[in-house]
């Protein structure tokens, strides 16, 4: 594992920092491939967008660029996480305007998926956990993820993911990847997330190139009754690219045709690591 902060090689930070005290910040988890950041332009995106919608400084892209080419390191397969932070202030919610921001940069090791579930899909169970409602924040991939901590700590390792609802029964999520259905007649759907959850790159990647593969998709609420009549189900983050599901609890789905096409074209685009 090899970390900058600030541009500098260290493992520590501040105690005051606002990252650590109350979750103030933002953070991005980008597949390295030979070195290379897959969908960065995204990624960069995302969290340049973020930055404004909470009032943090913007990172310069250039110099984040730089730092995280400096620890990318050249293994095949690699994950770099990208973490900025109001910085320091003093006690109270209360952010100090001329506060720096902190800016961290990561490598860490690729996660031990099993190739397997790319191929032949994922079991998934459902979490009791559920999502709070906030329009303000939905969307962002801020650094309070104890919503998804506390839904990870529902399974060991039977299940390869856990989907969670909204607090009004909305299915919004997996706790670390972003939800597709397809219906009988093709059309893809995906959650709304303009009141919880987290906009994906990988998704926003699929959502834009839906069209050029000929198919439709639609972003809207879904049910759990929505859910339980698809034909296909996959899930997709920037690391595991695309996996479909093959079991959600008692319940059976097939590995069917518009997952594998789309997970074809994104190994195609060269968007899978």
């Amino acid at each position: 594992m090899t970390i900058l902060v600030n541009g500098l090689v260290t493992t520590t930070l501040p105690v005051a920092d606002r990252g650590l005290q109350y979750g103030d910040g933002l953070f991005e988890t980008i597949a390295l491939r030979n070195g290379e950041p897959l969908l960065w332009e995204r990624h960069l995106q995302r969290l340049t967008g973020g930055c404004r919608r909470l009032g943090l400084p913007p990172p310069d892209a250039q110099l984040l660029r730089q730092e995280l080419d400096q620890i990318a390191g050249t293994e095949t397969r690699a994950v770099a996480k990208i973490i900025l932070t109001r910085g320091g202030s003093g006690r109270g919610y209360r952010a100090d305007p001329g506060a720096a921001a902190t800016r961290i940069v990561q490598r860490l090791a690729w996660p031990a998926h099993s190739e397997n579930i790319a191929q032949h899909g994922a079991l998934v169970c459902w979490c009791a956990m559920r999502l709070a409602r906030q329009p303000r924040l939905a969307g962002l991939k801020h650094l309070n993820r104890l919503e998804q901590v506390q839904a990870r700590a529902e399974w060991q390792d039977e299940y390869a993911e856990g989907l969670m609802r909204d607090s009004d029964g909305l299915v919004i999520e997996g706790t670390k990847t972003n939800l597709f259905l397809v219906q009988a007649d093709g059309t893809l759907v995906t959650p709304d997330l303009s009141q919880s959850g987290v906009a994906g790159v990988m998704r926003a990647q699929i959502l834009d190139s839906t069209a050029a593969l000929g198919l439709v998709c639609r972003v809207e609420p879904v049910t759990v009754g929505t859910l339980e009549s698809a034909q296909e189900l996959f899930l997709t983050n920037s690391l595991i690219g695309l996996w479909p599901i093959r079991q959600l609890e008692a319940r059976q789905y097939v590995v069917g045709p518009v997952s594998k096409k789309i997970q074809a074209a994104l190994q195609a685009a060269g968007c899978l690591a």
